[in-house]
């Protein structure tokens, strides 16, 4: 009976060594790894910026870097499992200036138009408003090279989703 739990103990030990191994194949000069294509890209490309909302009213980034005359590719992803009317999200990136409380209470009352005021010219790129789970992708051109606020308009939510957003 000991030898058969010990022959066991050993060959989940050997399993689970061989599940934590990075695995990498190679075709004809090309190495595969574990690791999806967006990541790559994200990693060669500055401008290239995927970022977080959750449930708990966090973005996974408070400051983002990019290039001065480069487009601009913005992916935000909730994360959380909340709906939109509950715990949404969107990025906004205000213009130079901009006050950002002033703006996220104007945008407070702008619920028929997903928390993006009417009329304003003080955003330069947002997304839709996200339910947990959903993504969503922005491309613009970046903006002259200085510092820049970014936001998640939904009502109270910019006192925590908040940050910087720098053009070099």
């Amino acid at each position: 009976m000991k030898v058969i739990k010990i022959t066991v103990l050993i060959v989940f030990s050997i399993f689970l060594i061989a599940c934590g191994e990075k695995t990498e194949k190679k075709n004809k000069g090309f190495s595969y790894e574990n690791k999806p294509e967006t990541s790559k890209q994200v990693e060669s490309n500055p401008n290239n910026i995927v970022i977080t909302g959750n449930d708990a009213m966090q973005f996974n980034k408070k400051v983002i870097r990019v290039k001065a005359g480069k487009k601009v590719k913005v992916t935000l992803k909730h994360i959380g499992k909340m709906g939109k009317n509950v715990m949404g999200h969107n990025f906004v990136l205000l213009k130079q200036g901009v006050n950002l409380t002033a703006f996220g209470n104007l945008a407070a009352s702008a619920s028929d138009n997903s928390y993006i005021p009417k009329n304003t010219n003080n955003v330069i790129a947002h997304t839709k408003m996200l339910g947990g789970g959903e993504t969503a992708v922005i491309e613009f051109d970046a903006p002259k090279v200085g510092t820049y606020q970014f936001l998640c308009s939904f009502p109270g939510h910019y006192a925590l989703m908040k940050g910087e957003f720098i053009v070099e």
